[in-house]
Parts: structure tokens; sequence; C-alpha cells
């Protein structure tokens, strides 16, 4: 009997000691992605390339948790309480300012690391670039504050175009602030606007056909994930319509779409993964200043452009970042 318990406790011992082991293997800090659409590929390892400069490596060291709102604003607040309840150790709201204001409502103590074209301190989400106090920091890149050069462009592009349409997303925190720098700018090019808002896929059917009914001669689409996220779609519908087009970002050249002017985003995501890595490594978001793009990108497709029987002016072609053929 002796003997019998003997080995049993041994047995019981080795098949105690691997769990005991196992138990005490650090846990991975989770950073969890809150996005408005699917993030690309491409984009997710810029991030990683900028957490790997800090010493973080997926998988080995740190682990993602990705959620998305599909375009859909009223999720927001609702997945970042749960990411909170979940104890993950940093948020990246890279919806937009949606996601960065449902991250700041949904926890005071869990750092956030914001993504978003508006501008944080006017949304009440830091105190100040410089300082940010609190538990947010990011990039603000300012994106309505872009939409006049587009305005610009396009009557570069197409000159004799005296109506020009804006597409927002009435939902978008942002859009009152891009509505009105469009609109200044065009008063001062001396081009009527109309504002056409959309914010579901049928609204968007409806929009380009009340365009062509206006006669606008040309369109910009607004900052907004709920278009990102559609991008396919507001293509062909641009297409379909003939209507010259520009985007806020090469995703959209990249699909077939005309011409887009915006910052370059893998670059904002590798300095965002840094931010990130050095708040995992005990950086406070109060102390991190929020980040401005520096890298600016045009695009130009010359098939859309061949498609619309445009002539691209040969000056503009020049400044071009890249053009897809």
């Amino acid at each position: 009997m002796r003997r019998r318990a003997f080995v049993a406790g041994i047995a019981g011992s080795a098949f105690a000691w691997p769990l005991a082991a196992r138990a005490q293997q650090p846990v991975k800090p989770v950073v969890a992605f809150l996005s408005g659409v699917q993030v690309p590929v491409h984009l997710v390892e810029a991030f990683r390339r900028g957490l790997s400069e800090i010493g973080y490596i997926e998988g080995q060291n740190v682990a993602f948790e990705y959620r998305t709102a599909s375009g859909e604003y009223d999720r927001f607040r609702t997945i970042a309480d749960d990411l909170v309840r979940q104890q993950v150790a940093v948020i990246f709201a890279t919806g937009g300012t949606a996601a960065a204001l449902a991250a700041k409502s949904a926890t005071s103590m869990t750092p956030v690391v914001f993504y978003m074209g508006g501008d944080p301190v006017k949304q009440g989400l830091v105190a100040s670039l410089n300082r940010p106090g609190g538990n947010l920091t990011g990039l603000g890149w300012l994106g309505f504050a872009l939409g006049a050069k587009r305005l610009e462009l396009l009557r570069e592009l197409v000159p004799n175009v005296t109506a020009i349409s804006l597409l927002v997303n009435p939902k978008n925190p942002d859009s009152e602030f891009e509505m009105q720098d469009v609109q200044e700018a065009a008063r001062m090019l001396g081009r009527q606007l109309h504002v056409l808002p959309a914010s579901v896929e049928a609204d968007l059917l409806s929009v380009f056909g009340k365009l062509v009914q206006q006669r606008d001669g040309a369109l910009i689409v607004a900052s907004d994930p709920f278009f990102s996220g559609r991008r396919g779609l507001v293509v062909a519908l641009a297409a379909r319509h003939g209507v010259p087009t520009i985007y806020e970002r090469r995703d959209f050249p990249d699909a077939g779409g005309l011409i887009s002017y915006g910052h370059e985003r893998a670059d904002a995501y590798r300095q965002l993964g840094i931010y990130t890595g050095r708040i995992l490594k005990g950086a406070r978001p109060a102390d991190l200043p929020v980040l401005q793009p520096t890298k600016f990108e045009l695009v130009i497709n010359l098939n859309a452009a061949k498609a619309l029987a445009l002539e691209i002016p040969p000056m503009l072609l020049a400044r071009a970042d890249e053009v897809v053929e």
C-alpha cells in the first residue's frame, strides 16, 4: 500500500509540475484594435514594425485583439466597453474620431492610442497636443482641413466645373468641420458646393442620382470609415455616373477611383506602433504628445481618367507621388 501510494504521488507530481510551469509563464499584454472597418494587412504590418522597434513581437511577448464596427458608429461604445472588461493593455482606436470618443467614454484608466482625422483638442479627447493629459494620445491628422486642398486639385483637374458635391457622413463627429472647411474654400474659389449626406448604403445610391440631377460636375468624398469600407461601391457609382471624384486615401485609386490626396498612412501606423510599445514599457499617454503626419501623397489613376475622357494636366501629373496605370 505504501509503495502504491508512493508511485501515485510521484505520478501526481509529474502531472502537476508541467501545469505549474505553464501557470508561471508571463501573460502576454493584449493590444486591441478598435477599428471602423477591417484594417488593411499592410497597415497592420506597419503597426507591427513600430512595435518591434520597441521590442514587442506579436505572438512572442504581445498579442492582438481585432474588433471592427463595420462602419456602424453606434457599435463603437459597446465594443470599447467589452475591451475594457477584458482588461486589455492598450486600446488602439483606429476607427476615427468616433472610435476615440467611445474609448474615452468607456475608460479613464486603460491607455488609448487613437488614429483620427479630426482635432483631438476640439473633440475633448486631450487637453492639448503637447501635453494630452489623461489616458489618451495618438495621431490627429486634421483630415477635414485637407478638404480645401482636394477642392483645389479638382479645380485643376476639371477647371470648367462650377458646381461640386461633397459627400459626407452626418454621423461622423468631424463632418461639420469638414463641411465648413470645404464650403469656405469653395466660396474663395468661386465654386458652388452641394453637401450630400450618406450614412447607409441605400443613401449612396440616392445621392449619386441627386448629384446627376443637380448637374454637379465633380465630387469630393469626405474622410470617413463608412466610405472607406465601401470604396468598391463608391468608386463603381462614380464611374457609372461619369463623375470625376477625389478621395482622401490611396485605397480608392487602387480600387479604380480617379484621384486621392491624403497623408501616408503606413508611416502613421508605424509611429503609432512605436507609441503603443512605449506605453507597454511604462510610458504614460499623458506625457506623449499627439503626433501629426509629415508625409502626404497624391495618387492618380490614369485608367479612370481615360474612362472619363479626362486629360490629366502635365503639371498635376508631375506632382503625383504615384500613378496607377
